[in-house]
């Protein structure tokens, strides 16, 4: 296995159970690896379809088992506002499977897919294709735009090389600092008490 692909898993597992991890950029920067030639393509993909469907399954357990209040944790843990996560559930209740397979591609929805499918009792078969069929689609996605990134920037490659190490770890830290922010900022809203009128 290629140099980083299992650090790779590890991230895109921990980002399909519901954890708030750069997912997508890690994706992206194995595309751009691969166009550098650091990484071979079939197993990148490979090991970008295995770990997002092996992640999206121990959130769907962690769901069916613990139901709502795994929810409510993620929620907090993964920054989502209470509206939001309402809205999501609801997205996955209405359209079951077909909720998961588009909610790979929806930012967000990613990462809840697999723990809100469980705790709403999509049957685990049909979650499974879906989730198969997601990961299958989004995995390319996300390397090929990594790839084309490299493509597009072939002819300043050669002026840049010397800092693409600082460049991409700047991304990803930019990445994790966001969500981290998100995450503060809704954990101080949730712990801000309502004042209502006084009586």
């Amino acid at each position: 296995m290629p140099l980083g692909c299992p650090r790779a898993f590890a991230v895109v597992v921990l980002g399909n159970i519901g954890l708030p991890v750069p997912e997508e950029t890690v994706l992206i920067v194995a595309g751009y690896l691969v166009w550098q030639g650091y990484l071979w393509l079939p197993v990148v993909l490979v090991v970008g379809v295995i770990s997002a469907v092996a992640g999206d399954n121990v959130g769907y357990w962690l769901g069916r088992s613990y139901g709502q209040p795994v929810i409510d944790w993620l929620a907090t843990w993964t920054a989502v506002e209470p509206e939001r996560m309402v809205s999501m559930r609801r997205f996955v209740v209405r359209y079951g499977p077909l909720g998961v397979f588009f909610g790979r591609f929806l930012p967000g929805l990613r990462f809840l897919a697999g723990p809100l499918a469980g705790a709403t009792g999509v049957q685990f078969r049909r979650f499974l294709v879906a989730n198969v069929l997601g990961a299958a689609g989004f995995v390319p996605y996300g390397v090929g735009l990594g790839y084309a990134i490299g493509y597009g920037l072939e002819g300043y490659v050669a002026e840049i090389r010397h800092a693409e190490r600082l460049v991409l770890a700047g991304l990803i830290i930019l990445t994790v600092a966001l969500v981290g922010w998100r995450m503060v900022r809704t954990i101080r809203r949730r712990g801000s008490p309502n004042r209502g009128p006084s009586s």
